[in-house]
């Protein structure tokens, strides 16, 4: 991959610069990997794992989607076809289903409760998604555990939810996203000079003290007061590691560019699907520049809520009622519109991992540092269906998950699929699930 001495990050910033403290980041450089592309050549730490979830309403269609052959020598569905470049960096998980164990189905709910968190519950209950679980291992040295974001205009479209806070806001404004992740508390992992912010040293030496009166304080208190205060200071601790963060020197990220500003954000709120896809592809490229640059490990996105408003240019009716309401088209085998709509996030979605794709690390790519797992609500949406869902998943995982599969396991728990990932991502696990959710073992066919 390289030849000769290798050339430390710091060291080749200070040779083209000649000392000054200008800013300038920088393209991937050979020089500063090692031979296999996979760790920084002068610490020997590896490149950050990543992982995104991507969420699109609705399912595949009532039509038949299920690959005939398991294994690497499949065909895809015709509404996976804008996925086929990308198919042996892929993996594409069918027949999972969701136990409701006595519960009842609230539809385009209980499946996703199921599927993300390992639990139903009729109190609608939805904490501790897959994502979360994942960022509590990868996402604590970053300087955005995660990152959400929702396409249709409601930060109440996510599936993102915290053990214990319960599901996270989304940023449903792309131009708003560029200035939180990229504005004037930026600071570029790639740049000569380092300059803690003066508010952020303020903030933590404000928060220091507090710590400080805290222990004398609790020297003072009785069992129950001890209690509450511990829990009332709980919630300031993620923000002194986010400042913790921000007062060190980034480690260097050749892979990191910024992007550059965008226009002004249309109305928040969008009916079109395209406009919706739209908003995806702005947000794609927010997301791919703040995985580089180190701002986050973790992101997620969502197309719309399940019961998707959303609308095809020139027809008043959205596509959840379409699924309902479609007839199936005797020559073609499938409801035209509702297809439409399906190809629609497909594609988007293959534009999203090709941009991670993209992205060069080394003889690698971003891409092969993570994992993405693209999920929907239900495989059938007319039948409001808890059976057989389709996850897709892009990505090694940094050489943990092998890729270009189909596995079919018609009956299996989908929380399979879940612990699988968790595991290969880093969580301590050896089980996930509640009740006839419950799984132990993963699938081995896709653990490297």
């Amino acid at each position: 991959m390289k030849s000769g001495r290798q050339i430390t990050r710091r060291r080749l910033l200070r040779g083209m610069l000649a000392g000054s403290a200008v800013t300038v980041g920088l393209p991937l450089l050979d020089c500063v990997l090692n031979t296999n592309g996979t760790a920084f050549a002068s610490t020997g730490a590896p490149l950050p794992a990543r992982f995104a979830t991507w969420y699109w309403p609705l399912g595949l269609g009532e039509d038949d989607w299920t690959p005939k052959a398991t294994g690497v020598n499949y065909t895809l569905p015709p509404q996976m076809a804008p996925l086929k470049p990308l198919q042996k960096k892929m993996n594409f998980f069918t027949g999972g289903q969701v136990f409701l164990d006595g519960q009842s189905n609230n539809v385009h709910f209980t499946g996703l409760q199921g599927l993300m968190t390992g639990k139903v519950a009729n109190s609608r209950e939805y904490l501790g998604s897959i994502d979360a679980l994942i960022s509590e291992v990868i996402g604590k040295g970053s300087r955005f555990r995660s990152i959400e974001v929702a396409c249709a205009g409601s930060p109440r479209d996510c599936w993102s939810a915290r053990p214990d806070s319960g599901v996270q806001p989304a940023e449903i404004s792309p131009v708003a996203l560029y200035s939180r992740v990229f504005g004037a508390e930026f600071k570029d992992p790639n740049a000569a000079e380092f300059t803690p912010d003066p508010e952020v040293m303020l903030k933590k030496s404000v928060l220091s003290g507090i710590t400080e009166e805290r222990q004398a304080l609790m020297k003072r208190l009785g069992p129950a007061d001890r209690e509450k205060l511990d829990n009332y200071f709980t919630s300031l601790r993620e923000l002194e590691q986010k400042l913790e963060v921000q007062l060190k020197k980034p480690e260097p990220l050749p892979s990191c560019s910024i992007p550059k500003p965008l226009p002004m954000d249309k109305e928040p709120a969008v009916t079109l699907s395209m406009d919706a896809v739209e908003r995806a592809d702005l947000f794609a490229g927010l997301l791919a520049h703040a995985l580089a640059c180190g701002q986050t490990n973790v992101v997620n996105l969502a197309i719309s809520r399940p019961q998707s408003g959303l609308r095809k240019d020139g027809d008043a009716t959205a596509h959840h009622t379409h699924t309902h309401e479609e007839q199936i088209d005797p020559k073609l085998g499938y409801q035209p519109v509702c297809r439409w709509f399906t190809d629609n996030y497909m594609n988007a979605l293959a534009r999203f991992v090709s941009r991670l794709d993209g992205i060069k690390e080394g003889d690698r790519t971003l891409l092969d540092s993570m994992v993405v797992f693209a999920f929907t609500d239900h495989g059938a949406p007319r039948l409001h269906s808890v059976r057989n869902y389709p996850i897709i998943t892009f990505g090694n995982g940094g050489g943990r998950i092998k890729t270009g599969m189909h596995i079919g396991r018609p009956g299996d728990q989908v929380t399979r699929v879940g612990l699988t990932i968790q595991q290969a991502m880093g969580v301590q696990t050896s089980s996930w699930g509640v009740g006839s959710n419950r799984v132990t073992s993963p699938i081995s066919e896709v653990l490297a």
